[in-house]
């Protein structure tokens, strides 16, 4: 996704509802699925982008311990 560090977005369609999944690679060899959301609109919230970077940082801090 650009305007974000290293974030992905798995789109999931069940019936006519779309859901979001924010995901990032861990060292290029995992794949660690974050936030989920149902996308009404074309355009990502902001406020899903920003908590998908807070867990994504919570998730490289807690790795360091």
């Amino acid at each position: 996704m650009s305007g974000t560090s290293g974030l992905f977005e798995i789109r999931v369609e069940v019936g006519n509802n779309i859901y979001r999944v924010f995901s990032f690679f861990d060292e290029g060899k995992l794949i660690i699925l974050i936030n989920g959301f149902q996308k009404k609109t074309n355009k990502t919230p902001k406020k899903e982008i920003e908590k998908a970077e807070k867990l994504k940082k919570q998730y490289f801090d807690e790795k360091e311990k």
